[in-house]
């Protein structure tokens, strides 16, 4: 995307500034992922990268890890359970947006301030 003609340096700078901001932050949040697939085909019993591994030995690399996920029973429930719980979280969230929604809409609703201000708090108050 190229930038306007009418651009002044500063307006520039904060562009690219901004740009280089997002690329560090997407790299910030991107890279445990990149370190944690490679350490997900280690043939040893614990996540970390081996003599072998960073000789790129086959003898180094399996599939160990994604064949317990398949044959362990314990994965499989666990699975279930967080699908389960995601679609009645859902479910449960909707409804009660959808009417806080409905009530927030009400002109005449007794603490319509106060109660809009706790209902927004999550996004307002950062994650501690």
């Amino acid at each position: 995307m190229a930038l306007p003609p009418y651009i002044g340096p500063l307006g520039k700078a904060w562009h690219y500034g901004f740009r280089f901001y997002c690329g560090f932050v997407f790299t910030f949040l991107i890279a445990p992922l990149i370190v944690i697939i490679p350490l997900s085909f280690n043939a040893e019993p614990y996540f970390t990268f081996t003599e072998g591994m960073l000789r790129l030995e086959p003898t180094a690399y399996s599939f160990r890890w994604y064949a317990d996920m398949v044959n362990n029973r314990q994965w499989g429930e666990s699975a279930v359970n967080s699908i389960i719980i995601a679609i009645c979280s859902t479910i449960l969230a909707t409804i009660l947006g959808t009417l806080a929604a409905l009530g927030l809409s009400q002109a005449h609703m007794p603490f319509r301030g106060p109660v809009m201000g706790l209902l927004i708090s999550p996004m307002i108050v950062p994650l501690i």
